[in-house]
């Protein structure tokens, strides 16, 4: 039979080899093939080591080896009706007894056509079958960017299987995963599973992989990859998942043909703490990525001169906020930690946000993120350039003490050096001439005002604040999952570890059903506990009859459960005009001296009262704010009380 004939030419041919330390194991590996039928194998082992023996010089075992195999090839040709009456025998006999039906079969027939096959390459091979170097390389460089490519993580994988081939029991890769860069590590993939390893490899690993190429060049690169492999020590775990995570960066990047998507998952890699990801957090990363990409986002910190002159409508202490007492009683804002302030509708609840998110960014210089499901961008914006422009502390960091409303800013409104040159309105603010360009009034505006240059010098200033941002997404249809996934996505890829919320709300599918929103504040509490991120979000407060110095859990207009999972919770209200002279403020919260509450014209000028309700930190003191909405400042003036025998109300 021609399979016998077969057994006994590859023996010829392994006895002829001159045995050495270095291929001893591989000539008994190439003998064991031969007697599991895997004759496939059994010939690429034997070319293995003829290859090994080429490092030396070329051996006369290689030159009769290609001689016999020359003329192996030639019989496999001259015998094809024999190859096919043996065929038809043995389909004869497995037909007689099923029992007697071997692997041997399949990998005769296989093995015939991997000659078969390595034959018309060996006519080819002097033609160019494979392209030269400089081919393959600008062939590497166009299949992913080079964020993603790694084609020396690919050579120092194959490098480490070949030298130890039975780690391909663990460290193998499926097909669906699979995304070598570079077709030839894949052939060489490939034939560590169906060779080198398969009798190692799962059956899992194989599914849907054929067989690999034989060329000599091949076998060259094998050898060169399992040398440049040999004794380096390299981690082959480490190294199988530096490649998955690559793998996986891969795959979705070719799923997903969108552009902006596309380059928002390459950006992946240069997340900071992309090296401490796992297998798992890469696909999850890439799972926010593409949901983080349907909401609207921006750096609210980023060009904002040019926003301006367009016109456009644990228990230690953490960092300070702009408040004294409320510093002092809950130890500062500390990651891990989820703190929230409740306000009726139309109170400032999104001003004091971002009051909190500038000063943790320009006076802490940290990175923050604002997610808002209230305020678009363009509010958001112009409250922020009004904050930075009034707030004492963040005038300290560009050097500029000016007061300008949030109405003046909106409205472009702006004071001459001198009256006498400007043409301006019953305010003083310069006109804008009839006709005028919006570039040549603004041109104008830095020639004859003070006050514009130096708010432009300040938005210059925040334009170059870029390692302390203020990063902004809008989502107002989502779901709990899907802003849990946009938090993880900036914690990952920015690393910021101090997020502000504004509003928080059931999700979209929830609207209405008050309890839901415990769930969404125990997802925020877990999300800070794992990740140690602060994350202060903003509650809505009922428009009812307390007494702003009364508050309590039971005015919430959310469920009043959702105070269980929060670490602090404050709750702020207005108090009325005409019952000023119902309260007292002092300085310290046991004292002997009071202050009253001063009436002023001014309607932007407000009292809030401000409850700690829930403190884990331990005190929970009533406090009293001031308040201009025009200029969002927010002062913190002292204790709050009543004074002795006055009834305030509302």
């Amino acid at each position: 039979m021609i399979e016998n004939n077969n057994i006994e030419r590859l023996y010829n041919i392994l006895n002829r080899i001159e045995k050495t330390d270095k291929n001893r194991r591989e000539i008994e590996e190439a003998k064991n093939l031969i007697k599991e039928r895997n004759l496939m194998g059994a010939v690429e082992k034997i070319r293995f080591i003829n290859s090994m023996n080429n490092e030396v010089q070329n051996s006369e075992n290689e030159e009769e080896y290609n001689e016999d195999n020359e003329q192996y090839i030639e019989d496999d040709e001259k015998n094809d009706d024999n190859t096919k009456e043996y065929n038809e025998d043995e389909e004869q006999n497995n037909q007689q007894n099923n029992e007697e039906k071997f692997e041997e079969d399949d990998t005769a027939k296989k093995y015939e056509e991997y000659m078969s096959e390595y034959k018309n390459k060996r006519k080819t091979r002097d033609d160019g079958w494979l392209p030269p170097p400089d081919v393959k390389k600008e062939k590497i460089t166009e299949k992913y960017p080079k964020e993603i490519s790694n084609f020396e993580l690919e050579k120092k994988y194959i490098g480490v299987l070949l030298n130890n081939p039975q780690g391909i029991y663990k460290y193998f890769y499926v097909f669906d995963d699979c995304f070598f860069e570079d077709d030839d590590i894949l052939n060489i993939y490939k034939s560590v599973l169906f060779t080198e390893g398969a009798k190692y490899t799962p059956e899992i690993a194989k599914r849907g992989f054929n067989f690999s190429k034989d060329s000599e060049e091949v076998y060259k690169m094998k050898v060169e990859l399992k040398k440049a492999a040999k004794g380096k020590g390299y981690n082959m775990e480490q190294v199988y998942i530096d490649l998955k995570k690559l793998f996986i960066l891969r795959k979705y990047y070719q799923m997903n043909p969108i552009e902006e998507i596309q380059k928002k998952i390459v950006e992946i890699k240069s997340y900071e703490l992309y090296d401490k990801m796992t297998v798992e957090e890469i696909e999850a990363a890439v799972n926010q990525v593409i949901v983080t990409n349907k909401f609207k986002q921006a750096v609210l910190n980023s060009k904002l001169t040019e926003f301006l002159e367009k016109g456009r409508d644990n228990l230690a202490n953490g960092l300070s906020m702009p408040f004294p007492i409320l510093t002092s009683v809950f130890k500062g804002i500390r990651k891990g930690e989820t703190m929230a302030f409740s306000m009726p509708s139309n109170a400032g609840k999104s001003r004091l946000t971002i009051d909190l998110a500038a000063y943790t960014a320009f006076v802490h210089k940290k990175k923050v993120l604002v997610i808002s499901n209230e305020m678009s961008e363009e509010k958001m914006r112009l409250c922020l350039i009004t904050t930075i422009i009034n707030n004492p502390d963040i005038q300290k960091q560009h050097g500029h003490k000016i007061k300008k409303a949030e109405g003046e800013i909106l409205q472009f409104k702006f004071r001459p050096d001198s009256f006498e040159n400007a043409e301006t309105d019953e305010n003083g603010f310069v006109l804008q001439r009839e006709g005028e360009s919006q570039e040549d009034y603004v041109k104008r505006l830095t020639e004859i005002s003070t006050e514009f240059r130096e708010t432009i010098e300040i938005t210059d200033w925040i334009d170059k604040e870029v390692n302390n941002s203020i990063y902004f997404i809008n989502i107002t249809d989502h779901t709990n999952d899907e802003l849990q996934k946009v938090i993880i996505n900036y914690y990952y890829k920015e690393h910021i570890e101090y997020v502000f919320y504004d509003t928080l709300k059931t999700d979209t599918a929830n609207i209405g059903i008050g309890e839901e929103i415990k769930k969404t504040a125990t997802i925020l509490a877990n999300i800070a506990q794992n990740f140690r991120i602060y994350i202060c979000s903003s509650l809505q407060l009922t428009e009812g009859s307390t007494l702003p110095i009364n508050l309590s859990v039971l005015d919430l207009a959310v469920s009043r459960t959702v105070k269980e999972v929060l670490d602090t919770l404050m709750l702020m209200k207005q108090i009325n005009r005409e019952n000023y002279g119902d309260y007292q403020y002092s300085l310290n919260e046991v004292d002997t001296q009071f202050f009253d509450l001063e009436k002023s014209d001014d309607p932007d000028v407000r009292y809030y009262a401000c409850v700690v309700d829930k403190n884990r930190a331990g005190a929970k003191p009533k406090v009293l704010f001031r308040l201009n909405l025009a200029y969002n400042m927010w002062e913190e003036l002292g204790y709050l009380s009543l004074k002795h025998g006055e009834v305030a109300e509302n």
